[in-house]
């Protein structure tokens, strides 16, 4: 009987201890940025709406293929950057087999794919199957951004399968900002330059570009957003959960705040928080059923912050 009673006393603390580890691990959120403007800018709403409600964000920079792994083990808890189609790739191999969870879409009416400078476009380069007609110009060159993102891939599918008569080009892969400066560098001289670019990104205003129609097959023509989660995060955090479930964002909301930071050098947080502060009625959607991680009325306490 004692020996009973000792085992059960050990299992309820077994079963304590595994609880208590469960909410713990819930008060950090364990996010992921691939380097990218746009999820920096979201990330940072969303680490600002935790701080408020008494959680706490830790952000790591990680490439996209490192993200899905991490996801996958539960090393990473959610991602707000799940481009689709771009993504498709990765989408099946860990959301479509339920390794990982795709949460909510966050985002609508993206878009992702080649782009030109206006005098590019100018010149008579509106299509992929134009870019080929002026190899030379272009040096047979594509700027794409970090090694191992989806888009990087599928431009490596175009060149591998000699699509659009582009077997002999190269692709150039660097970092978002690295990219963006050798675009920058380009117009500068007028030369002929063709590069990843999507929206929404502070690109679409420093920059007269254009997309290229023609490589739907590989980048679709219109995209969205998602959030994704580590599998079986939402129900294990489900406070935070349906803080994500909520979350949603605009392309204008996203310029904005991106634009803030590249125009008045401030961090990606006071940007954040001055657009919320300027618009809190947000507020009212995103905190809708959520409460703070003491249980008190998350709207309240992040308003507070404000």
């Amino acid at each position: 009987m004692r020996k009973l009673s000792t085992v059960v006393t050990i299992g309820l603390l077994a079963v304590s201890s595994a609880s208590a580890f469960a909410e713990q691990s819930c008060d950090t959120v364990k996010m992921a940025d691939p380097g990218w403007s746009d999820i920096a800018a979201t990330n940072a709403i969303t680490g600002f709406l935790l701080d408020g409600m008494g959680y706490k964000a830790k952000v790591d920079t990680l490439a996209v293929p490192i993200t899905f792994g991490g996801l996958k083990d539960g090393q990473v808890d959610v991602f707000l950057g799940n481009w689709m189609p771009a993504q498709k790739g990765f989408y099946d191999k860990f959301v479509a087999t339920g390794d990982v969870t795709q949460l909510a879409k966050n985002l609508d009416g993206t878009e992702f794919t080649l782009a030109v400078p206006d005098y590019v476009w100018d010149a008579g380069v509106h299509d992929f199957v134009d870019l080929n007609k002026y190899a030379d110009k272009f040096e047979r060159k594509i700027y794409g951004i970090g090694s191992g993102a989806p888009a990087n891939i599928s431009l490596q599918e175009i060149i591998k399968k000699n699509d659009f008569d582009m077997g002999q080009w190269k692709l150039i892969e660097s970092s978002e900002q690295a990219m963006l400066a050798e675009v920058s560098r380009a117009v500068k001289k007028q030369k002929f330059v063709t590069f990843l670019g999507w929206t929404p990104h502070p690109m679409n205003v420093q920059l007269k570009m254009h997309y290229l129609k023609g490589g739907e097959k590989y980048f679709g023509d219109t995209g969205s957003v998602f959030t994704l989660t580590r599998k079986g995060y939402a129900e294990a955090c489900p406070n935070v959960g349906k803080l994500l479930t909520n979350l949603s964002f605009t392309q204008e909301m996203e310029n904005s705040i991106m634009a803030e930071v590249v125009n008045k050098k401030v961090s990606n947080a006071e940007a954040a928080k001055a657009w919320i502060k300027a618009n809190p009625a947000v507020l009212d959607k995103w905190l809708d059923g959520v409460k703070t991680v003491d249980g008190k009325d998350a709207l309240a306490a992040v308003k507070a912050k404000l």
